[in-house]
C-alpha cells in the first residue's frame, strides 16, 4: 500500500507532537483510498487519554465527533498516527499486539532525534508489521 500525505500535515502532526512530549501525541487519519494508493485528506488531533510516554488511548468522544467529521466530509478512515517520544518511528510490541484493524495504516512519528523527525506508516496483520510507501506531497499536488 502507497500512503499519500501533505508536507504541511507532517508538519502539524510534528508541532502537536512536540507540544505533548514527553507523552505519545495520537490521533486519526482519514481520505480516500483507490488503486492501492491512500491518500490521507485529514489528519485528526485526539487527546491520549492515558497521558503516558509509552502507549496511547483515543479520547472515546474526540474519536467518535472525528468520525463523524469523516463521514460529513465523504472520507473514509485510513488508521491512525501517535508519535514516539524517546524510540525510533517502528511499532512496538505493544503497539503490534493492539493493532487490531488489519485494514489500517498505522503512522508513527519519531521525535527520538528532535531535530530530525521521522515518520513512517506501518500495515500490521497476525502479529506482523510491514512498512509501507509513504509519499510527502505539497498541498496544490
Amino acid at each position: 500500500m502507497k500512503i499519500q500525505i501533505k508536507e504541511d500535515d507532517i508538519r502539524m502532526m510534528i508541532t502537536f507532537a512536540k507540544e505533548r512530549t514527553p507523552e505519545e501525541a495520537c490521533g486519526l487519519i482519514a481520505g480516500t483510498e483507490s488503486e492501492g494508493i491512500r491518500r490521507i485528506e485529514k489528519v485528526y488531533f485526539l487527546t491520549n487519554t492515558d497521558h503516558s510516554s509509552e502507549h496511547f488511548s483515543l479520547d472515546p468522544a474526540e474519536h467518535l465527533s472525528a468520525v463523524k467529521d469523516m463521514r460529513r466530509l465523504g472520507y473514509i478512515p485510513l488508521g491512525n498516527w501517535h508519535s514516539h517520544p524517546q524510540t525510533p518511528s517502528r511499532p512496538s510490541a505493544e503497539d503490534i499486539r493492539l493493532a487490531y484493524d488489519s485494514t489500517a495504516s498505522y503512522l508513527i512519528l519519531s521525535l527520538e532525534n528532535e531535530d530530525e523527525p521521522v515518520l513512517n506508516s506501518f500495515h500490521v496483520e497476525n502479529g506482523n508489521a510491514e512498512k509501507e510507501e509513504l509519499i510527502v506531497f505539497r498541498t496544490g499536488e
